[in-house]
């Protein structure tokens, strides 16, 4: 696809989750070793007991060379439950490495003229989520993956995936900043401990790349995921970010979220850079970054100073250190969706979803 085809505008939505609905578990990259099966067991009960019932793909509970199965296999499972109308939702237990094998195996324009429906999870996940929205016209969940819900116990924030899913069409939902998230070390063993949840520990500070410490509030079409990944679509069929931020104009806007797992700052640079030069930031009504799960420093240069070097001048509000991404929790995010965000100015905020119906918004 080239920056003047089109592409299916505005996008569809699942039609909203409900009890006794089927969800698909599929991992279209990492898949579960035997370490972690009990983790992936009680998230699985967890959907049960939330009233869905579970299948279970085949590319799923072994891990070999960081994925579940060889591409063609996992292209072939994730098509078959895309495709099948008795499945309601997709959702990988958690993202991996190489998601973007099955990009030229997938079958996105057939997607493109069936009903919607949910992929739910975040990371390498957002290495499909990118290409179902722009090639299919899909939107899907970023947010918590599967594994997550696992936890005896779900922080606020995490839960917050349940009433996006299950929304009727022209619902709004309005979710907080976190009061708390994961701090450095902080990390646990779901070996270890299948029924861990987040350690919580530091106080969740929104800010302004400018310095500013003044409210803001911005709205657009959200679109983004993994930088680590989705940078790597850019000037191909599958990352025709631009060309959507065209289709939205001025009369919606578009916000790029964007978040780092374990870039370093020079490699950060390169890749924020790059997207640049393909002209992903041209256009938007805002960029919302998330925390940086990758090291702080590099030397003497600091993520902090990579964005100011690469982003500082761009001509739109830069929101940074949101809950997005691998530094948890994360708020759940509609690809494609209509959305207010807001900063307080004093480290707080939220992020106001309307619920579209399955025919867009």
């Amino acid at each position: 696809m080239t920056a003047t085809t089109a592409f299916p505008f505005p996008p569809r939505c699942p039609k909203p989750l409900a009890a006794g609905d089927l969800i698909a578990i599929t991992a279209p990259s990492s898949g579960v070793p035997p370490s972690r099966h009990a983790r992936l067991d009680r998230a699985l009960e967890a959907l049960r007991q939330r009233g869905y019932r579970v299948v279970e793909g085949r590319c799923l509970r072994a891990e070999h060379q960081h994925a579940s199965a060889p591409a063609a296999q996992r292209a072939a499972e994730l098509m078959r439950f895309l495709r099948d109308p008795e499945v309601a939702a997709v959702m990988p237990p958690w993202g991996g490495e190489r998601a973007i094998e099955l990009l030229p195996l997938l079958d996105f324009e057939a997607l493109a003229g069936l009903p919607p429906k949910w992929l739910v999870g975040f990371s390498d996940l957002s290495t499909l989520q990118l290409p179902l929205l722009l090639r299919a016209g899909w939107s899907s969940l970023h947010g918590p993956n599967l594994m997550e819900h696992g936890a005896a116990e779900l922080d606020a924030t995490t839960a917050g995936v349940w009433p996006l899913l299950a929304a009727a069409a022209g619902e709004t939902l309005r979710q907080p900043a976190s009061k708390a998230y994961r701090g450095a070390g902080k990390q646990v063993d779901w070996g270890v401990d299948p029924t861990a949840g987040f350690i919580l520990s530091e106080p969740t500070q929104w800010a302004r790349l400018d310095g500013v410490a003044a409210p803001l509030t911005l709205e657009g079409r959200l679109i983004g995921g993994c930088l680590d990944t989705i940078a790597r679509l850019a000037g191909t069929p599958y990352g025709e970010l631009p060309a959507f931020v065209r289709a939205c104009g001025s009369e919606t806007g578009t916000l790029l979220f964007l978040e780092n797992c374990e870039m370093a700052p020079c490699e950060l640079l390169r890749a924020l850079s790059s997207l640049r030069l393909h002209g992903w930031f041209d256009g938007l009504a805002g960029l919302l970054l998330g925390r940086s799960a990758g090291p702080a420093t590099q030397g003497d240069l600091s993520i902090r100073q990579v964005l100011q070097d690469v982003l500082g001048d761009l001509p739109m509000p830069v929101l940074i250190d949101l809950d997005i991404g691998h530094v948890p929790p994360q708020l759940s995010l509609l690809q494609g969706g209509l959305a207010r965000v807001h900063f307080d100015g004093a480290g707080g905020g939220w992020v106001e979803q309307r619920r579209p119906g399955t025919e867009g918004a």
